[in-house]
């Protein structure tokens, strides 16, 4: 995975992220500021030879044997702290009521490194408690070690201890450390959400976004049209709804089809082959629409139902549908007889026909190709409506006669894996995808979202001749 593709899950995912980044530093930070305060206070005990300080020279490898001595007590100190013996003498004094456990809980002891020190520190949620709890247990410890755990007095001892700095009432709170809590929380709140987003990506197989599709076909969107109930009608959208959304939209594809990079032949029309990844994406919704959008515009447009083994386009228009392509193909009819004028005297359609049998063999034909140029003499626009490229391989073969295809996509709908099967078979026909247009998009996040506003704005501002905030335009 490229820091790339990294920043590109996070951005698509960035909301989801962006929540399970604040939940986590929002618990961290409850819990830091929930958990009782709690104060630490320490004392500090030097642990030496109880035979005093060895002057013959002569016997000076007492030191070593004394040293290992007193390290092997030391040792035994900060489990020694946590007993009976130290302690009961400790809650007895300062009138504690707590028992042995309990207070062996509050305790810890240490033993530096290197060193003969004893360091004791007490954690409660008193200050004036730690210390004083610090110091009593340093006391017993001291009188426990001197005498006795030696069974002897305090002169004749091995190892004596003594208080070399007693603990003093602590000004702050020890724990919990705040800023470390909270820089901790915010830290874990970025990773996890930004493993949230990784795996929300991983898991989610099919595309939800034009960047999926942007960076897999590697072509531009020319088009997110949103999924509406008009276009479950038997008339396209300009035609049913000229002044909607939806009609704006596919407007707005007819003027970026204009910019595509396509071979066109001087006296030619332009060939537009539209597929799709897989069925019920919105191909043939996709390709009627355009169409009537360029036969808006005036261009004479014909549009071409290709799509031979699920023929489509006549049952969407509620037009004949029984003679079309198929017959033309075989030599029983010729276009003339098939074609069919609609809504405009320069919108003609081309149905499909019945099913045949051999629709890849038909579709192939140098029939089919000396179709396709003819027509692109006598129209300004001829649009190919193929099958998916899970059903059949017809896109790219026509996409090499149109030096490219127009992929339709949809989110929810497209499989990853199938679209990078897709793209691969282009490239190997050297088919380039000139652009994608990408249905069953998010309302909120196309240009319909926009014109709705827009449109709903200005009525708002006509009705009252002010906005909504009193100011006028």
């Amino acid at each position: 995975m490229t820091l790339g593709e990294l920043l590109q899950m996070i951005r698509k995912h960035i909301v989801s992220a962006a929540i399970v980044t604040v939940v986590v530093f929002a618990a961290v930070a409850a819990y830091t500021f929930l958990t009782p305060r709690k104060y630490s206070a320490t004392s500090e005990l030097l642990a030496m030879s109880g035979q005093g300080v060895i002057s013959d020279t002569s016997n000076a490898s007492q030191y070593s044997s004394i040293g290992s001595y007193i390290n092997q007590q030391i040792a035994t100190y900060p489990q020694l702290v946590k007993t009976e013996a130290v302690l009961e003498p400790v809650i007895t004094s300062l009138g504690l009521d707590t028992t042995v456990e309990e207070t062996a809980e509050l305790i810890t002891a240490s033993n530096p490194d290197g060193t003969f020190m004893v360091d004791i520190t007490a954690e409660t949620e008193d200050p004036s408690l730690s210390e004083q709890l610090a110091n009593a247990v340093a006391e017993s410890l001291n009188a426990q070690v001197s005498t006795s755990m030696n069974t002897m007095d305090e002169a004749q001892a091995p190892v004596s201890l003594s208080v070399v700095q007693q603990a003093q009432t602590p000004e702050g709170p020890s724990s919990p450390n705040v800023p470390l809590y909270l820089a901790a929380g915010l830290v874990a709140g970025v990773i996890l959400g930004i493993g949230w987003a990784i795996v929300r990506e991983m898991l989610n197989t099919k595309v939800d976004s034009t960047s999926d599709v942007r960076g897999m076909v590697g072509a531009s969107s020319i088009g997110n049209v949103p999924d509406d109930e008009i276009l479950q009608g038997n008339k396209p959208v300009i035609i049913a709804q000229p002044g909607g959304a939806l009609a704006e939209e596919y407007r707005r594809i007819r003027s970026n089809i204009s910019f595509l990079k396509t071979d066109r032949v001087s006296g030619h029309g332009q060939l537009l082959v539209i597929t799709s990844v897989s069925p019920s994406e919105g191909k043939t919704t996709t390709s009627i629409n355009v169409a009537t959008a360029l036969a808006e515009d005036g261009a004479k447009v014909l549009l071409i139902d290709a799509d031979l083994r699920h023929p489509s386009v006549a049952n969407h228009l509620g037009i004949e549908g029984h003679a079309g392509l198929a017959h033309v193909l075989s030599g029983q009819m010729t276009p003339k007889d098939v074609a069919q004028t609609y809504w405009k005297p320069n919108f003609h359609i081309l149905p499909a026909g019945k099913r045949p049998a051999n629709a890849s063999i038909l579709l192939s034909s140098d029939t089919m190709t000396l179709l396709v140029e003819q027509a692109l003499t006598q129209y300004d626009y001829v649009i190919i409506d193929t099958a998916p490229m899970s059903v059949a391989n017809d896109g790219a073969m026509f996409g090499r006669l149109a030096k490219g295809v127009v992929l339709v996509t949809a989110k929810g709908i497209t499989e990853k894996k199938d679209l990078q099967e897709s793209v691969e078979t282009f490239k190997s026909a050297d088919v380039p995808v000139l652009g994608f247009i990408f249905t069953f998009a998010d309302p909120k996040k196309n240009h319909a979202g926009n014109y709705y506003y827009y449109y709903e704005d200005s009525a708002k501002r006509g009705a009252s001749g002010k906005r909504k905030g009193g100011r006028k335009k």
